[in-house]
């Protein structure tokens, strides 16, 4: 029988991949309270090789990927949620495994608290679970009303999995509940959405600008008419405040 996957393994072979130069790169790239928690530690590991590293681990037991989430060092837990995203998306992943890594997700939020955490895994994990087993969205809505600004982002982005399947209702409804956010990870996580809504359904999109444009924090409003015509987005930036 094979040796089972375990979190020290998947740990020890990331901190062969650091080096010094990339630790550094990483501390100018990823600030504290941006790009990292306060407290993360930086190993110093291309997230691309975090990320192929992910793919040998795929089958790494969901017990396992909580301990790696318990990690302070940032690539550590990125190859968590980057292991959890791949898992949940195989084919051969069943629905309870699904379920249990969906649950897990949602239990460890507190470990999964930067943007790109967030936006490695949260589609995957929460938003293809919601639509592949039907599962009721209020689980989004509660998110989106937390204090902690990375939960909202993560029911913002969960959508994109929903977007990409040509559901638009759940992006717009959190849109409308995030509209005004103060949190800037968030404004642009919401920007990024409806410019992605965009593409499915235009005239849906102008009709949310035409009544949030002129009060819409700008960074969601510059990302939301990305992909406008110049014209139209010189407009709706001239409405906003």
């Amino acid at each position: 029988m094979p040796t089972a996957l375990t979190a020290d393994q998947f740990a020890g072979r990331l901190t062969e991949l650091a080096t010094p130069e990339r630790r550094a790169q990483l501390h100018r790239a990823l600030q504290p309270g941006r790009g990292r928690a306060e407290e993360d530690l930086l190993l110093g590991v291309r997230m691309g090789s975090v990320f192929t590293l992910a793919k040998e681990f795929i089958e790494l037991a969901p017990r396992e990927i909580d301990r790696l989430l318990d990690s302070p060092v940032h690539e550590v837990r990125v190859g968590a949620v980057s292991i959890m995203g791949k898992q949940a998306l195989h084919k051969k992943t069943g629905q309870d495994r699904r379920r249990e890594l969906y649950e897990l997700y949602l239990r460890r939020t507190d470990a999964i608290n930067t943007w790109d955490l967030v936006d490695v895994s949260a589609h995957q994990v929460i938003g293809a679970y919601l639509h592949d087993f039907d599962e009721p969205r209020t689980v989004l809505r509660d998110l989106a009303g937390s204090p902690r600004w990375w939960e909202r982002r993560i029911a913002m982005f969960a959508t994109l999995y929903l977007l990409r399947k040509g559901e638009l209702d759940d992006t717009y409804e959190l849109a409308e509940l995030l509209v005004h956010d103060p949190h800037d990870l968030v404004q642009k996580v919401v920007g990024g959405m409806l410019r992605e809504a965009g593409k499915h359904d235009r005239d849906r999109l102008l009709a949310f600008l035409d009544r949030h444009a002129a009060t819409a924090p700008r960074p969601l409003l510059r990302d939301a008419v990305e992909h406008l015509e110049k014209e139209l987005r010189a407009h709706y930036l001239g409405l906003a405040r």
